[in-house]
């Protein structure tokens, strides 16, 4: 079977491009006269040239020797295992990229939480130092894209799990964030998940791997690949001075610390004074804790929190415990992917301060099941963002916060996570000056 160990080795190939969104663009720009490319996806109406996976498109996929799959179709989908089947190689652009580039300039970060925010504090500790880098991946552009200049600096790449699982070689270092559960609905099950997550710290290449130090990492610790790092999570105040709030970022920052100082050598307490200097220029990402607004209530103070990046169970219940001493009322839901939110309902039960959970979508809805099991948390149903926040709004008669952290993704009535946090922030500013 023909594999190829890069983008060159397609040349003159037939070449499927299986999935036609931001990767699968990319792809097509890469490979533009250079291979006979065919291009499919699920969704009909994308373009003349575009075919359908279940309208002749699989059938298309079956004569190349190459398909390059996006991230979106899972890795043992059905179609995608038959095209393997009968001798079709399926691999993604990432990995190709990946085999073609000089590893040593590039620092993959993925994990179910935090792996946003850490790829923009890699990013931003490497300007500090003086050190040329761009954020790319699931944070910016695929790497690949032509429009994309990879020929100097360090690359900060972000990487989810759909896409660690098309990867077979490493950067020269992996930086796992954190370990949950998130998308069962692509990988089958908790247990493949975190598989599929691992294994781009066991991938092929000599590389650092960097996690943090605490019991879940330590419990699994055979299945991680690459010279092991576990790093203790940050004890000063570097993480307030950058905007970001919650215990969880005092590890992010670490986290990013530990992968500037492996990547460039810069001696540690120099690195920690430089970030310390620049500490005002560094914008936390949006949809993270961000804080949209303030009203007074009462004589109390009500924030509007947007956390819409959080779209699985552990962000969220991270979330909660930054407002621990706060009452809340927890805007959560979406699109249902079949995950466990026993954890998350748990966790709201478990609050001492008054909360109110308001759900939305077929999410929000088994979330509220899970939380009835366990308490009587005061819980109402919106089926829009507007009637989501007013309910949370009117629930704080003496003050708090309203936040959005939907723990689902938003695939049910959004585009993405950002088209939603972008609704909850115009309903709150609409009536909150």
């Amino acid at each position: 079977m023909f594999r190829p160990t890069g983008f060159a080795d397609l040349a003159g190939r037939r070449v499927g491009v299986f999935g036609y969104g931001v990767e699968g663009h990319a792809t097509v720009r890469r490979l533009h006269g250079v291979s006979e490319l065919v291009v499919v996806d699920d969704a009909p109406g994308l373009g003349p040239d575009v075919l359908v996976t279940n309208d002749g498109g699989l059938d298309a996929l079956l004569g190349c020797e190459v398909v390059l799959k996006s991230p979106g179709i899972p890795r043992r989908r059905d179609d995608v295992v038959n095209l393997e089947f009968h001798g079709v190689t399926v691999t993604s652009a990432l990995n190709l990229w990946l085999h073609e580039t000089d590893r040593s300039r590039v620092v993959a970060l993925t994990g179910t939480k935090g792996k946003s925010t850490t790829t923009a504090l890699v990013t931003f500790f490497l300007h500090c130092v003086g050190e040329e880098a761009q954020r790319l991946g699931n944070i910016g552009q695929p790497p690949y894209d032509p429009a994309v200049d990879t020929s100097k600096g360090w690359l900060v790449l972000e990487v989810s799990s759909f896409q660690c699982v098309d990867l077979d070689v490493a950067p020269g270092v992996v930086v796992v964030t954190s370990l949950g559960a998130d998308h069962l609905d692509w990988h089958g099950s908790l247990e493949q998940y975190h598989d599929d997550k691992l294994s781009l710290t066991r991938a092929e290449g000599a590389h650092h791997t960097l996690v943090p130090d605490n019991v879940t990492f330590r419990q699994i610790q055979e299945q991680l690949g690459g010279e092991l790092r576990f790093v203790e999570s940050d004890t000063g105040h570097l993480a307030a001075s950058l905007g970001l709030i919650g215990a969880h970022n005092n590890s992010n920052v670490a986290l990013a610390l530990a992968a500037v100082e492996t990547l460039t050598g810069v001696d540690a307490s120099d690195l920690r004074a430089a970030v310390e200097k620049e500490s005002h220029r560094f914008e936390p990402l949006r949809g993270r804790l961000t804080l949209v607004a303030k009203e007074a209530i009462n004589g109390a103070t009500l924030r509007y929190v947007d956390d819409g990046l959080a779209t699985s169970v552990l962000p969220t219940v991270a979330a909660l415990e930054v407002f621990i001493d706060e009452p809340v009322a927890l805007i959560a839901g979406g699109f249902d992917r079949g995950v466990d939110y026993d954890e998350l309902a748990s966790a709201l039960a478990a609050r001492q301060q008054f909360t109110a959970l308001v759900t939305m979508g077929d999410a929000g809805r088994r979330l509220g099941t899970a939380l009835a099991e366990r308490s009587d948390v005061a819980q109402l149903h919106a089926e829009r963002m507007s009637e989501a926040v007013q309910l949370a709004r009117t629930s704080l008669v003496n003050g708090g916060v309203v936040l959005l952290s939907p723990a689902a993704p938003s695939f049910d009535q959004y585009r993405n996570w950002e088209e939603r946090s972008d609704d909850f922030t115009a309903v709150v500013r609409s009536f909150v000056p």
